[in-house]
């Protein structure tokens, strides 16, 4: 039976929820303080990487199996979601060659990398097939899917979920507020994990091919380049500092990020002119000690906790809300 579901936040995890309750005939409200084209770092989900790698540690690996599943529609059917595929390469320092790699046969064309050609200092690397979606294409998309199809979206900060219930007057309530849950859920797990990293301009520069492919190192440090090729560049970082608040670039971590980069790639990006290249981003994860929270308690679902895997998780966090809010799972998981 179709119902009113009011949901608090827009980021990625809120618009996928919008999205698939209003697909399956509910009504549906968003209010948030933040919607797609405010440049407020208050928000993670405009600043993302967004690259669609499972992740080998988090768990809820159903949920990302999931979500995947709904971007792979998106990739042959809605080519201006933002949707992509590329080549993605994935190194550690801190787990050996022999490592379980519970995805490893769920992704096309899964290669480990030779101990020969290993950066220095990684001990296990492999590449395969994946995804990539760019926000600055995904959110304005699923922002119109939704007005189109009738959603109300009410630029508001909630100060609680009665807040919102008092708003809106819906039957269920969602709260998919990301590092807002710390005040509308009275839970003092969450927390921010400052990101910063670069955007670095490759079409102008003539490095158009460094777009094809992205690369992490994950273990002592977190290191990446990423592509945004509908924008025509590539994002290098990063660092993750966890309750760190500070808004502002800190000019400092350029040298170090670049450095690492060139480390992980061997030298791909020497060209970068850090006084002439790099447009600095700074974001914050809405991370949880303990890590997703997706359960329902009376009339309000609770989905967040994903720190810097909004996108990854966001549409099978999404579908298993739309069984909570449908009763088709337990209340707790």
């Amino acid at each position: 039976m179709p119902q009113h579901i009011a949901i608090a936040g827009a980021g990625i995890t809120g618009l996928a929820c919008a999205y698939l309750l209003s697909e399956a005939g509910h009504k549906v409200t968003v209010v948030a303080r933040n919607f797609y084209g405010d440049k407020s770092t208050e928000w993670a989900s405009p600043w993302a990487g967004a690259l669609l790698a499972p992740h080998p540690d988090t768990g809820f690996t159903d949920l990302q199996l999931a979500s995947l599943t709904l971007y792979h529609r998106l990739l042959k059917t809605v080519p201006e979601s933002g949707v992509k595929s590329l080549r993605i390469t994935e190194y550690y320092d801190d787990r050996p060659q022999t490592a379980d790699v519970w995805y490893k046969s769920h992704m096309q064309n899964f290669q480990t990398t030779l101990e020969s050609q290993l950066p220095p200092g990684v001990t296990l690397g492999y590449s395969y097939d994946g995804l990539i979606v760019n926000p600055n294409d995904i959110l304005p998309w699923l922002t119109t899917q939704l007005r189109n199809r009738g959603v109300e979206f009410i630029q508001q900060t909630l100060s609680s979920m009665q807040n919102l219930r008092d708003l809106t007057a819906a039957d269920l309530l969602v709260n998919a507020s990301g590092l807002g849950a710390r005040e509308l859920a009275n839970d003092p797990a969450v927390y921010g994990v400052r990101g910063q990293t670069m955007f670095v301009d490759c079409a102008t520069s003539g490095r158009s091919s460094l777009l094809q492919q992205a690369i992490l190192h994950q273990g002592s440090h977190y290191t990446y380049c990423i592509p945004r090729s509908s924008d025509g560049g590539i994002i290098l970082g990063g660092v993750s500092q966890p309750s760190n608040t500070e808004t502002q670039p800190d000019k400092s971590l350029r040298p170090d990020i670049l450095r690492r980069v060139n480390k992980m790639t061997n030298g791909k990006f020497d060209w970068v002119d850090l006084e002439r290249h790099g447009e600095d981003i700074v974001g914050f994860r809405p991370a949880r000690e303990g890590g997703l929270r997706v359960e329902r308690g009376g009339d309000v679902v609770h989905a967040y906790g994903v720190g810097g895997l909004g996108y990854l998780y966001a549409f099978g966090v999404a579908e298993r809300v739309r069984e909570l809010v449908e009763g088709n799972v337990k209340a707790k998981l």
